[in-house]
């Protein structure tokens, strides 16, 4: 995407406060219109006053300039404050258009994605983003009419001198284009950069307890070095295209300035020119130099912020999660039907699911088993369209789940997982997590009854309404793992889905949480994944996978006759749980 269409693209949400943005251009011209007045002040002034001796100009001149800073004051703060409202909103609504994107996403994209960089994109560019919208747009509309009008002045007073002013253009803007092309490089390699160190910082963080125990500090701060190491490299790139195409103008300004000086010497002895024309010349051509120089200096800001606008615009132009249901599942009896189900990964050449048949009855528990990477999760998580199969179909009460809505079907399914979720809220809105408008105190309470957690709730400092922290850190495994049940229950969902939930608990705990889960799967049509084989004797129907086809079907006593492979891992952890004790 080119500069053009990325610029005017940025401009279109502004739009919706054109209002504030048109005041602030409004006010950006009447400070440029007032920079002009200064310099032409300065001519009758001098000439009038201290060659004429005339005394009207000593009377209104500075009556003159008192009104002519009293309009620029108050015309730069309106603008200044009205495109400062513009940028405020701007970055919000850019951030929550990111975050709803995020938000719709398939769960596919995140297995490739990068958080650090989402998260840079969503705090670090949108700031970038919004400088090239708003600041940048400042400096170019009130500096370049600035410059307009000075210009004009300066050919009005004297055109000879002028144009020996303007010889420098040609050559500034040759620099400028240079530069510009070599910034817009550096910040978009900074960006990813930023990425980097976003991402190596939160593996870090997160994994603090691995990297003390396996005695990884050196190799994550030599990690966190090298990405270090890259910003600053690109960075210093950056600073010394920007700072030394400001040097390199500045010197064509000065052998121009020295050219005038000396051509104004002579017109002043041939009575060409005057002390007040010379003077106010200068002054009008002295005072170019801010503003060209925040005019050069915007292209590194500019060309930062058409890098970040990329990766924003990048992140808002992903397709949304396929959703091509029309049909609504108000309460579902929790048929689920595979029938020749397929499933490739990609990349990978082996099918994670195999042409895998199967039927579950409404309120049947069936749980399934297997070694790493037989398809026990890829199967579950093609219930709630996690993922689509690639081949086959999947049956929800006799109807095609690529037929129902994404959001009622998964309003028919509940998740316990061994990676217990939670968020950075209340006991109580966690467990109403997604409804807590929708539910009473009591319908919580009776949830945390139902998962074994109203005891340990009432231990806490403000019981129900106690801050957990992030992903309930102030908890212990076992405790976690009772509000994720508890959440469950209370969206009464028919169909449940338990992913290894109680594999990483210690015994008490696990007694606790199995006692829950109990509670929980009654009448609802349940999908267990488990290593434990203990935890899973009373199942329905017990399905064995090896490499993404069912090999085996049937309850526990009926699966330990046959002696296949559930009777040989069920004699494994027999025997490892026996030596254990």
């Amino acid at each position: 995407m080119n500069s053009r269409t990325l610029y005017l693209r940025l401009l279109g949400y502004v739009r919706p406060y054109w209002r504030m943005f048109a005041l602030s251009v409004f006010t950006m011209v009447l400070v440029a219109a007032s920079e002009p007045v200064l310099p032409a002040l300065m001519k009758p002034m001098l000439d009038g006053s201290f060659v004429h001796k005339d005394p009207a100009i000593i009377h209104w001149v500075p009556l003159a300039l008192i009104a002519l800073f009293v309009v620029r004051g108050i015309a730069g703060f309106v603008s200044s404050y009205s495109m400062s409202y513009v940028a405020s909103y701007l970055v919000m609504d850019l951030r929550m258009l990111i975050f709803a994107k995020l938000l719709v996403q398939p769960v596919a994209y995140y297995d490739d994605a990068r958080k650090g960089q989402l998260v840079a994109t969503a705090a670090f560019n949108v700031n970038q983003l919004t400088d090239a919208a708003t600041n940048v747009l400042t400096t170019v509309v009130r500096d370049a009419l600035t410059v307009a009008g000075l210009i004009g002045w300066l050919f009005y007073l004297n055109w000879k001198l002028a144009i020996i002013t303007f010889a420098i253009a040609p050559p500034a803007f040759w620099v400028f284009r240079y530069a510009g092309r070599r910034l817009r490089y550096t910040s978009r390699e900074i960006q990813r950069n930023v990425g980097e160190i976003t991402h190596v910082l939160d593996e870090s963080i997160v994994g603090h307890k691995i990297v003390k125990i396996f005695d990884g500090q050196e190799y994550e701060r030599a990690r966190f070095f090298e990405v270090a190491r890259r910003a600053r490299r690109f960075a210093m790139k950056q600073t010394v295209v920007s700072q030394a195409h400001g040097p390199i103008t500045q010197l064509l300004a000065a052998l121009a300035l020295a050219t005038i000086i000396y051509i104004a010497t002579l017109q002043a002895a041939s009575d060409q020119t005057t002390v007040g024309g010379f003077v106010s010349f200068m002054v009008a051509m002295l005072m170019l130099s801010a503003p060209l120089k925040r005019l050069s200096g915007v292209t590194l800001s500019l060309q930062r912020g058409l890098a970040a606008a990329e990766a924003v615009f990048h992140l808002l132009d992903l397709e949304d999660e396929i959703d091509t249901g029309t049909i609504d599942v108000e309460n579902a009896h929790g048929e689920l039907a595979f029938e020749e189900v397929v499933l490739n990964y990609p990349g990978k050449e082996r099918p994670a699911l195999d042409h895998v048949n199967l039927t579950v009855r409404p309120g049947e528990t069936v749980a399934l088993v297997g070694g790493s990477g037989g398809g026990k999760t890829s199967l579950v998580n093609l219930i709630p369209r996690f993922y689509r199969p690639t081949g086959g179909r999947i049956l929800l009460d006799g109807v095609d789940l690529n037929d129902i809505r994404l959001g009622s079907l998964r309003a028919n399914i509940a998740l316990v997982s061994q990676e217990t979720t939670l968020f950075n809220d209340s006991v109580a809105a966690n467990i109403a997590y997604g409804r807590l408008r929708r539910v009473s105190r009591a319908d919580i309470e009776r949830a945390a009854e139902a998962a074994h957690a109203r005891d340990f709730i009432r231990e806490l400092p403000e019981g129900f309404d106690t801050m957990i922290g992030e992903n309930g850190v102030k908890l212990s495994g076992g405790q976690r793992q009772r509000l994720a049940i508890a959440r469950a229950i209370l969206k009464d969902a028919p169909i449940l889905i338990l992913d290894e939930a109680t594999s990483a608990l210690d015994t008490e705990s696990e007694r606790l949480v199995q006692k829950a889960l109990e509670n929980l799967m009654q009448g609802r049509t349940t999908l267990v994944i488990a290593h434990r084989l203990s935890t899973i004797e009373n199942a329905d129907r017990i399905v064995v996978l090896e490499r993404g086809r069912i090999t085996e079907i049937g309850s526990h006593a009926e699966l330990l006759a046959r002696g296949g492979t559930y009777s040989r891992l069920h004699a494994m952890q027999f025997h490892e749980e026996k030596g254990a004790d």
